[in-house]
């Protein structure tokens, strides 16, 4: 009965007692959470439903690995995706975790693909992402890099022809280091170069890390993806290039030899074991770089840096 104060659990006072607080949960809620996101990032949007429709196609499409194409690239993990975006290398699309925790490099990233042409924002569960990447740790961000279009080794002395040149380009023997490749793009670019050729197979292709080092240059220096470089070496001296090979023991010292004057190809090989032996054979000359410091050999890079600085003094 009302009053009856005897009732079990009864409240006899009107005072309260302590109580436990939100823990700041109340006012976070207060404050601003940012821009709007996109469509294809809000959840039980349209556009989402068919941005991660797209992600599970491009998921089970096959890499292209025929013709002049390189295979697709994935870059992941939030500092790679980072750097990749802010020197430009090219990609397609960033695919960003459901509910990602937000931080500094997400935001950029976020704000870098959107100001760039052709880069598709996607939203994917972790799950679909572990899938793309085989299990890596991609902490929330994928970046897919699009097949590289190689070109063709005639192509290189097609264009020294338009520009009235003589050809002068590099091909590498047996290097795989994606860096190493970068770098003589660059070289190639800085010294008037009209090109780098490749092996299809057991080298470095142009990934993202050749992108990177390469600086951007990579977006105007072709490189020539060859079947055998021994043949397309042989296809060079038929057009009347001058196959000039570096080597530690190479029978003629640079500086000594106006082999760099006229059309020529430099054949660089791997800093551990040099040129091949079919590559050695079908060289016109073997060029050793003087070290009066002592050192025994130099990285692919490096090499090609000075002979190209060499040739370009050469003609002036």
């Amino acid at each position: 009965m009302a009053g009856n104060s005897q009732r079990r659990n009864r409240r006899t006072s009107n005072k309260k007692g302590a109580t436990v607080g939100s823990g700041g949960n109340r006012r976070r809620s207060l404050e601003g959470k940012g821009p709007t996101p996109p469509a294809e990032m809000r959840k039980g949007h349209a556009k989402q439903r068919i941005a991660q429709a797209r992600v599970r196609q491009a998921a089970r499409r096959p890499a292209a690995r025929r013709g002049g194409q390189g295979p697709a690239e994935m870059v992941v993990g939030r500092n790679p995706v980072l750097e990749a975006l802010r020197e430009g290398v090219p990609a397609t699309r960033l695919y960003v975790q459901q509910f990602i925790d937000n931080d500094d490099r997400v935001r950029e990233a976020l704000k870098l693909a959107a100001e760039r042409n052709g880069v598709h924002l996607m939203e994917a569960p972790r799950p679909e992402l572990d899938r793309m990447t085989g299990g890596l740790n991609h902490q929330g961000l994928v970046l897919q890099i699009p097949p590289y279009e190689y070109a063709h080794p005639e192509d290189l002395t097609d264009a020294a022809a338009d520009a009235d040149e003589d050809p002068l380009i590099v091909a590498l023997d047996g290097v795989t280091d994606p860096r190493n490749l970068g770098a003589v793009v660059r070289s190639v670019a800085a010294f008037g170069g009209h090109g780098v050729v490749v092996p299809e197979r057991r080298a470095a292709g142009m990934t993202a890390g050749a992108w990177k080092t390469s600086a951007g240059t990579a977006a105007r220096t072709p490189v020539a993806r060859a079947t055998n470089l021994t043949r397309a070496l042989e296809a060079y001296r038929k057009e009347g290039l001058l196959v000039v090979g570096l080597a530690a023991d190479g029978e003629v010292e640079l500086g000594d030899t106006d082999v760099l004057d006229g059309p020529v190809v430099i054949v660089v090989g791997s800093e551990g074991k040099g040129l091949s032996r079919l590559v050695g054979e079908t060289c016109d000359v073997r060029v050793r770089i003087p070290m009066p410091g002592g050192a025994e050999s130099l990285n692919a890079g490096v090499a090609a840096g000075v002979v190209l600085y060499e040739a370009a003094r050469r003609r002036g």
